[in-house]
């Protein structure tokens, strides 16, 4: 028996949250262990739709849920999504959510650094979602942090907040916003206090027992390799590491306890907000690909940008994420095109390229290198064998197998639970 960590290797949004969900079924706990409220997972369940952003997806299964240290919380957020999934139906109690007391919090004047940060750059904006998450993680590293632990105790959540409030506020003005006072923010958390101080707990402790009684834990990445800090098309990047190796140290648990890496990847590509993306189209096959596969962000309602899989770019995310396995999704959506596309390289300036570059203008500027396949009229919607699969959608995978160095060792081919096909129990791997 194997742990199990799921990551996206693309730009995010490649359907996370139906495998973890599907994944849940197998687990015990199920571990959040980066990113914040940003990521959005969406989950179909007969006639429940649930949209989760900071909570695990195994709540939805009756799992117990973990917010690890590696997150950033807004305690605001986090209480409102849990009444929101309590309204649904959803069990969330300190029994079943378990979040790290050492984890950093969200608050108002992150928001407020965020979005005037942002509207500063002008057209060199990088397309956060605004909701503090960046200036929040950058308070963690600069040791500033107020975290979830310091709300049990006032003198130090007193002396932090002066820190805190010494470093926004001066951006602030200097940016000609509002500035916050140390009151506003004491009033904000003090209403908040009584609710999330309950869930707090030494998440790496319970974790350690957990393992220790050979419990199986499911670990599940927020947005993906291509939007990594260090490793994804810097700076248009999320603000925390979301490679599998962060499954350890974002939870508190030792490397080896990570287990089997299972990347998911469209069978397409999408990317949400700025930054380069070579294989994005901008004709009527990019307009068919968004309509079909519903391309809107979960989180942010924004329209996802499409365009054909690019295997150059997944490659190497499964490399740098350490992925034994690939979940491929979506693959409906390409059902009845003529012909299918895939991005096995670039160009720059004339030089093939066998990788993404690391530079800017260099990401800016490569050209894609599309090899072309006959597309498959069958429907694949549903498919739950692979002997359901049309002949020439076998081979695209085949291909797409080929050119990421990476087997696909499972399949969804709708948004519903049970339309999953698996070729490889990770779990039991």
């Amino acid at each position: 028996m194997s742990n199990v960590t799921v990551i996206g290797t693309q730009w995010g949004d490649e359907g996370k949250g139906k495998i973890v969900d599907w994944l849940a079924s197998r687990a015990d706990i199920v571990v959040r262990f980066q990113g914040g409220h940003n990521a959005g997972h969406t989950l179909v369940v007969g006639d429940q739709v649930y949209k989760l952003s900071l909570l695990p997806s195994g709540l939805v299964r009756g799992k117990i849920g973990v917010i690890g240290n590696g997150v950033v919380v807004d305690p605001e957020a986090l209480l409102s999504e849990i009444d929101r999934v309590s309204a649904q139906g959803l069990n969330v109690t300190p029994e079943t959510l378990w979040v790290a007391d050492n984890v950093p919090l969200i608050l108002p004047i992150h928001v407020a650094t965020d979005r005037a940060r942002e509207a500063a750059r002008g057209d060199r904006k990088i397309g956060t979602t605004g909701r503090g998450i960046g200036p929040a993680y950058e308070d963690k590293v600069a040791r500033r942090a107020i975290r979830l632990c310091d709300l049990a105790e006032p003198e130090t959540l007193d002396w932090k907040l002066d820190e805190l409030l010494l470093h926004h506020n001066t951006l602030l003005a200097g940016l000609g916003a509002q500035t916050f006072t140390k009151q506003a923010l004491l009033d904000h958390l003090a209403a908040l206090t009584p609710r999330v101080l309950p869930y707090a707990c030494s998440v790496w402790e319970r974790l350690d027992e957990a393992r220790r009684a050979g419990r199986r834990i499911l670990f599940e990445g927020a947005q993906a390799v291509m939007l990594d800090v260090d490793h994804g098309t810097y700076p248009f990047v999320t603000s925390s590491n979301t490679v599998a190796a962060v499954a350890a140290s974002g939870s508190g648990v030792g490397p080896g306890t990570v287990g089997f890496v299972l990347g998911i990847a469209k069978a397409y590509t999408t990317r949400v907000g700025e930054g380069p993306f070579p294989s994005e189209l901008f004709d009527e096959d990019g307009r068919r690909l968004g309509e079909r596969g519903h391309e809107f962000g979960t989180v942010t309602g924004r329209a996802r940008r499409c365009g054909w899989f690019d295997a150059a770019l997944v490659r190497r995310a499964a490399k740098v994420g350490g992925v034994n396995g690939i979940a491929l999704t979506k693959l409906d959506v390409l059902d009845g095109f003529e012909e299918v596309r895939i991005c096995v390289g670039y160009e720059l300036h004339g030089q093939a390229l066998t990788s993404f570059p690391s530079a800017p203008a260099a990401q800016a500027r490569v050209r894609p290198v599309f090899e072309s396949m006959p597309g498959w009229q069958e429907t694949t919607q549903g498919a739950r064998s692979w002997a359901d699969l049309p002949a020439q959608a076998i081979k695209y995978i085949r291909r797409i197998e080929e050119l990421i160095e990476a087997p696909v060792t499972l399949l969804s081919t709708s948004p519903e639970r049970d339309d999953t096909i698996l070729m490889r129990d990770p779990f039991e791997d």
